[in-house]
């Protein structure tokens, strides 16, 4: 019997959250779907890691202290163009647009969502 191999499997996660139950809630989540998670808290710190290692994926708070999600994933997009940009906010008034420089196909969710809907549309990210 020959186990296949989860299609998640591999996929690494680069988590930056600012508030701290959020960003455990959230790496929980995603560890159960099968992903490897690394969790930070800011993203400075964020940014050292992606020189470090590589990620499939970068999902980031917009409003973070030190460096904010828009900053980290300019910079993550420069380190490798490939990886898959998510951004998470809380706040309804931040918008995404030319003006700000990010980086192409990065996706938004906006908070609250469901757990179900975050890991949906990470599936189809790194589906795409």
């Amino acid at each position: 019997m020959t186990l296949k191999a989860s299609p998640v499997s591999h996929q690494r996660i680069l988590l930056a959250e600012d508030d701290d139950s959020m960003r455990g809630f959230l790496a929980r989540a995603l560890e159960r779907a099968g992903y490897d998670v690394i969790a930070l808290d800011n993203g400075a710190d964020a940014y050292k890691r992606l020189k470090e290692e590589p990620f499939t994926l970068l999902l980031t708070d917009i409003v973070m202290p030190q460096m904010d999600g828009i900053e980290l994933a300019r910079r993550a997009s420069d380190l490798d163009p490939d990886i898959k940009i998510m951004f998470i906010t809380g706040f309804a008034a931040v918008t995404l647009n030319n003006e700000t420089q990010t980086p192409k196909d990065a996706r938004v969710l906006s908070k609250p969502f469901h757990l179900k809907d975050l890991v949906q549309e990470i599936h189809k990210l790194l589906a795409a």
